[in-house]
């Protein structure tokens, strides 16, 4: 409905939002009992600097909507918002806000953490 999802391989749902990659997976942990997986990463080959990843941790602890990773990587650093949820009985309304608060989350995050690394998109 808002963004062009293209359907993996493995099934798993890809898009973007503004300059975030996106993956949903759905997964059934048991009967009744299905949960979605949403995977944002926010930025990738951000300087390694301390005050850079204090930021994405600070701002991780303010979150709702997710759990902020910072991830190592001999180029920098890359950072990834996940979140999970169950989707049982969810219809096609609350599912789409749900999922738009956490890809505006990592949005506003991506641009937040490019602004201080002194990135532009």
């Amino acid at each position: 409905m808002f963004h062009d999802v293209h359907v993996d391989d493995d099934g798993a749902l890809t898009f973007r939002h503004g300059e975030v990659p996106c993956a949903v997976q759905a997964m059934q942990l048991s009967e009744g009992l299905t949960v979605l997986s949403l995977t944002c990463v926010v930025a990738w080959d951000l300087p390694d600097d301390e005050k850079l990843a204090a930021s994405a941790a600070e701002r991780a602890g303010q979150g709702l909507f997710g759990t902020l990773g910072v991830i190592r990587t001999g180029t920098g650093m890359d950072v990834t918002l996940r979140y999970a949820f169950p989707a049982e009985g969810m219809g096609a309304a609350p599912l789409s806000t749900l999922l738009m608060l956490v890809v505006s989350t990592a949005s506003q995050l991506r641009a937040e953490l490019l602004e201080a690394a002194g990135q532009t998109e």
